[in-house]
């Protein structure tokens, strides 16, 4: 049996546990369709359709959201292969992402876990990191006793991150500082949005309170998203910079470290190597 061309051939380039073919990126496009309208849609609700909050649809989300990250995984093992030791991995980061979660839960949105989503898609990919998101995410809820209406919004949104980190570009060719920058950068502006898409989940919740910055069914999307803009501003950002800068300064201290560990653990898994049998008597 021999994998050394193989691993010779990938020590040159980034390598992923989980590559995306086409049936997996149906999947992921399919799953991102399905969150986009669950966050989005009472913008378009209708004032008189009693559809002002998203009070009744986390169920529904929650019951499809499993079978779609099912799907994704199914996709992938038809496209590309899934091994035990990509899902043993996956489940060493969902379980390290759910213990750093706690340590920064609730003190101004210090959450140290971004920053190791934030690599760990880098390194792994979009795939994987969408699911490594959504289940690092469901793990911290359970482990944290934060199981409610916003926890399928959570894995979506956190899904997305991983994801976008994956897709980031020069996979291949940035190492040193410049990947670290980019790294940070791509920490920051995703904190943030991360932050601003929850607030979709939780901000129809305000609708009839008449204050100048809560969700009003059926009125115009641009009125709404003006209040939703300055609901944002009033509210949130004072959780996502900080979390926005934590996220910064653990990529930058501890980046190096972390990527280059991921990186060893991804060749030494030899994920890409082509097993081959030869003839013990040849």
């Amino acid at each position: 049996m021999s994998r050394a061309p193989a691993a010779r051939r990938a020590g040159s380039r980034q390598v992923r546990p989980v590559r995306l073919g086409p049936r997996s990126i149906g999947a992921l496009a399919l799953v991102s369709a399905v969150g986009v309208v669950a966050f989005g849609w009472p913008l378009i609700a209708d004032g008189d359709s009693g559809l002002s909050a998203h009070a009744q649809d986390a169920p529904w989300l929650f019951a499809a959201l499993l079978p779609l990250l099912l799907a994704v995984v199914v996709a992938t093992i038809a496209d590309v292969g899934l091994d035990a030791k990509a899902i043993a991995m996956l489940g060493v980061l969902a379980a390290a992402g759910a213990a750093l979660r706690p340590l920064g839960a609730g003190t101004a949105g210090i959450e140290p876990m971004f920053f190791l989503m934030v690599l760990s898609g880098r390194v792994l990919g979009p795939g994987f990191g969408f699911v490594l998101g959504a289940v690092s995410m469901f793990a911290s809820a359970l482990l944290t006793g934060g199981v409610g209406p916003w926890m399928p919004f959570q894995m979506l949104s956190m899904g997305w991150v991983c994801m976008g980190a994956g897709l980031l570009p020069g996979a291949d060719t940035f190492r040193g500082r410049r990947e670290l920058w980019l790294l940070a950068a791509y920490g920051a502006i995703s904190s943030v949005l991360y932050g601003t898409v929850m607030n979709l989940q939780g901000w129809p919740y305000l609708g009839g309170l008449a204050t100048g910055v809560s969700f009003v069914p059926g009125d115009p999307v641009g009125d709404n998203l003006g209040r939703f803009l300055a609901y944002c501003l009033a509210t949130s950002l004072g959780w996502d910079l900080p979390r926005a800068v934590v996220t910064v300064l653990l990529s930058l201290a501890l980046g190096p470290a972390v990527l280059k560990a991921l990186r060893r653990a991804t060749r030494r898994a030899a994920f890409e190597a082509q097993v081959t049998f030869e003839d013990p008597k040849a």
